[in-house]
C-alpha cells in the first residue's frame, strides 16, 4: 500500500510502499477514505511528543470502509464505514479505566503515535475504539470530527455551564465547537493570531459576537476560556480575561511553557485545567450531537502525496477549518 512515512523527527514525511497489514482477532482492516491533519501531528514530527513509533504512519482522524475483519469482531461488518480516533487502545483494568477515565490510562496507545495511522491507503484499528459514522457527513466532512470535534467537545465540557465563552486559536477544533456553542445558546468571543482578519471574519460567520487579537481584552469578562493554540502565554492572558470563578481549559496535548504570572490572576477561585485525550463516551456523545447541532465542517483537501504541504499549511496558519488528506 502507499503511505507517507515519518522516519525521523524533524524531517519531512517520505513516500513509502508498505506491506498490507493483517488484522488481529479484534481488529479491522480499513480502506482509508479520508484522514484529517491535526496539530498533534506537527508535535510528533517536531519531536515535542516523546518516543513515537518509528518509522510511523501519522494520522488519527480517520474515516474509512472495513475491507477485512478479525475472527472476534462483532460490532461491525464488511463494508461498514467507521471513524478511528486518537485513542487506539487502553488496558481496561487500571484505576483510570475502571473509573471511566480511560483517557488517563498509563498503558494507553494512540493512533498515529504508537499505532500506525491514516496517512496511508489502509490502516488497522481495534474495533472497540472505532465509531460508526452517520450518513449525514461525507468522508471528508467526518474526518475532522474524529479529533478536532472530539477533543474540542471534551474541552467545552470542562467549561461546565459557562455562558460566555472565549476561544483562543480559531482553527479546526474551534470552528467545530463554535457551532456547538451556538447550538446550545451560549455566547462566543473569538481570539486569533494578531492581525488575522480572515480568521476573525470566519469566527463571526460561525456566530462569534466579537472577534479580535489574542492580545486584546474582550469587551466583557468571560465565564470560561478554551485554548486550542499551543501557546503557553495565552494561559495568563485568558485568566486575565475571565471573571471571578472562571475556568481556563487547555485543549491541546502540547503547549509551550507557561510564563510566570501574578497570583491575582488566579485568585478569586479561577481555575486552570487541561484536557488529556478522549474517552469513547466522549465520541459517542459528540457524534450523536453533531448532526443535531447542524455542524458543518470547513475543509481543504490534499492528495496523500501532498501530506507535507498540508502539514506546512497548518503550521503557517493558512487553513480555514481543517486539512484533510485523501488517498
Amino acid at each position: 500500500m502507499h503511505a507517507q512515512l515519518l522516519t525521523e523527527a524533524k524531517r519531512p514525511l517520505v513516500a513509502a510502499e508498505l506491506t498490507t497489514p493483517r488484522p488481529g482477532p479484534q481488529q479491522l482492516l480499513i480502506a482509508v477514505r479520508a484522514c484529517a491533519v491535526c496539530r498533534t501531528d506537527l508535535h510528533v514530527i517536531d519531536g515535542e511528543l516523546p518516543d513515537p513509533k518509528l518509522p510511523l504512519v501519522l494520522g488519527h482522524e480517520i474515516v474509512g470502509t472495513i475491507v477485512e475483519k478479525g475472527a472476534e469482531v462483532d460490532r461491525f461488518t464488511l463494508g461498514d464505514r467507521v471513524g478511528v480516533p486518537w485513542l487506539g487502545w487502553t488496558c481496561g483494568v487500571c484505576e483510570y479505566c475502571r473509573s471511566g477515565r480511560e483517557n488517563l490510562c498509563d498503558r494507553a496507545r494512540f493512533t498515529g503515535y504508537q499505532i500506525d495511522g491514516g496517512y496511508a491507503e489502509l490502516t488497522i484499528a481495534d474495533q472497540r475504539y472505532c465509531f460508526a459514522i452517520a450518513p449525514t457527513y461525507s468522508d471528508i466532512e467526518a474526518a475532522p470530527l474524529m479529533c478536532a470535534g472530539l477533543i474540542g467537545y471534551r474541552t467545552l465540557r470542562m467549561a461546565g455551564d459557562a455562558r460566555l465563552i472565549g476561544i483562543y486559536g480559531f482553527g479546526a477544533a474551534a470552528h467545530i465547537i463554535a457551532q456547538v456553542i451556538g447550538h446550545q445558546g451560549r455566547r462566543l468571543f473569538a481570539f486569533t493570531r494578531p492581525g488575522d482578519r480572515e480568521a476573525q471574519g470566519f469566527a463571526r460567520e460561525l456566530g462569534a459576537e466579537w472577534a479580535g487579537d489574542s492580545t486584546m481584552t474582550p469587551p466583557e469578562p468571560l465565564d470560561a476560556a478554551l485554548i486550542f493554540a499551543p501557546v503557553g502565554a495565552l494561559v495568563p492572558a485568558a485568566l486575565a480575561a475571565t471573571k471571578k470563578g472562571g475556568v481556563v481549559v487547555s485543549g491541546g496535548i502540547h503547549m509551550s511553557d507557561i510564563p510566570s504570572f501574578p497570583y491575582r490572576l488566579l485568585w478569586e477561585e479561577r481555575v486552570v485545567r487541561s484536557v488529556a485525550n478522549l474517552t469513547r463516551r466522549d465520541g459517542e456523545e459528540f457524534l450523536a450531537l453533531a448532526p443535531q447541532a447542524g455542524i458543518r465542517v470547513s475543509t481543504a483537501v490534499y492528495p496523500l502525496e501532498r501530506a507535507n504541504a498540508a502539514l506546512a499549511d497548518l503550521r503557517q496558519g493558512r487553513l480555514r477549518g481543517a486539512a484533510v488528506i485523501v488517498p
